[in-house]
Formats: structure tokens, C-alpha cells, sequence
């Protein structure tokens, strides 16, 4: 009885064609972080009026040009998602395999708040924009919507190390549980330094990239 209820897996998982596939969508997820900051410091270097030292990149989604930043919040959204869906399939039955992918999808809905919230305009930019004096509604639902999706991959992470001791990567698993105090300690510096903020936002996109790519790997080696 047993191995009439395994065997099906067992050839889903052996299909050549299964297996692309599912290389293929959470790829999504390996991809999307690196995409995301390309995109948002080729344009911050670009823009006139933007300092990183003091702007945050969600506000290149303002003025003229802001619809590149908007769409780069859609498709990272589209990318998260999809990897969340190959690690379901990558972690299906094993340590991880619900809130794992969960987490990783729940982070990738944030980016789409982003996209339909845009943030309040302020310290200088756009140029000539007035400064924000109080927090818009959609500046709110940005602020939330990204604090929520920042905590949500941090579990996430805390959540992969599981499938990565279980793969017997003992040094990964250890970073995966650190990497959420360095992103959430990015955050709290935000309040002296807006690139604090920025550069835990990248930790926390770039580590989700790496270990995507570690868990795939492992799988792949099976």
C-alpha cells in the first residue's frame, strides 16, 4: 500500500520535464531580489534629486519616470510568487514545506501593495515636490504593507533553515537564522539613516535569492 501511494510522487519528481519546470518557477524567487536592486540603483543613480543617503528606493515610484519603479515592484512581485511555488514543490512533504513557501508568497503580495500604494513624496524628492507633513492613506498602506513583508521573509528564513539542516547544510541553516536580526537591525537604523534601511531591504532580497538557489541546488543533486 505504501509504495502504491509513493510511487506517483516518485514520478512526478523523476519526470524530466517536471523537474524544468519547477527549476523554472523557483528561479522566480532566485532572481527577483538582484532584478530588484539592479533596477532600483540604476535608476537612483539616474534620477535627479535622489540620494540614497536620504530617499528611499520605493519613492522612485514618484514623478514622471516613477512607472519603471512601479513596474519593477509588479514583476518582483510575480517573480516572488512564483518561487514560492517551486519551493512548495522543492519542500513538498519535508521540513518547511507549508510555511516556507507561504512566508516567501506573503512577501511577494507586499510588492504588489507597493506597486498600487505609492509612498509619500519627501526629503526632496521628486524635485520640487511639496514635503509630505503627514503620512498619506496610500503612503500608510506602503509603510504597513512593507514592514508586514519584511517580517514575513525574516520567518521565512527562520522557517528554510529546517530544509537546510535537514540537507545536512549545517552552516547555511546558521546564517538563515541570523540573517533576520541583521535585516531587522537595517530597519531600526532607519530612524538615524535611511541607507540602513535600504541596505537591510537588500540583505534580506539577496539572502532570499541565495538560499532559493541553495535549496534548488541540493534538490537538483538528489
Amino acid at each position: 500500500m505504501t509504495d502504491t501511494l509513493t510511487a506517483p510522487r516518485r514520478l512526478v519528481s523523476a519526470a524530466p520535464g517536471g523537474r524544468s519546470a519547477v527549476r523554472w518557477t523557483v528561479g522566480g524567487a532566485v532572481v527577483a531580489g538582484p532584478l530588484f536592486l539592479v533596477a532600483g540603483l540604476a535608476q537612483g543613480f539616474a534620477r535627479g534629486g535622489f540620494d540614497f543617503r536620504r530617499n528611499a528606493i520605493s519613492q522612485l515610484a514618484l514623478g514622471e519616470a516613477g512607472w519603471i519603479q512601479t513596474a519593477s515592484f509588479v514583476v518582483t512581485g510575480a517573480l516572488l510568487i512564483a518561487g514560492a511555488a517551486g519551493l512548495r514543490q522543492i519542500l513538498r512533504g519535508g521540513p518547511g514545506g507549508t510555511w516556507g513557501p507561504a512566508l516567501t508568497g506573503a512577501f511577494g503580495v507586499s510588492f504588489w501593495l507597493a506597486a498600487a500604494f505609492p509612498a509619500d513624496p519627501g526629503a526632496g524628492f521628486p524635485a520640487g515636490a511639496p514635503e509630505a507633513t503627514v503620512m498619506s492613506g496610500h503612503g500608510a498602506v506602503h509603510m504597513f504593507g512593507g514592514m508586514a513583508g519584511y517580517l514575513a521573509v525574516c520567518a521565512a528564513f527562520l522557517v528554510l533553515a529546517r530544509p537546510l539542516a535537514a540537507r545536512g547544510l549545517r552552516s547555511w541553516a546558521m546564517a538563515s537564522r541570523i540573517a533576520p536580526v541583521a535585516v531587522l537591525a537595517g530597519f531600526t537604523a532607519s530612524a538615524a539613516s535611511v541607507l540602513a534601511f535600504t541596505v537591510g531591504a537588500g540583505l534580506g532580497l539577496l539572502w532570499l535569492s541565495a538560499v532559493t538557489a541553495r535549496l534548488a541546488g541540493a534538490q537538483a543533486g538528489r
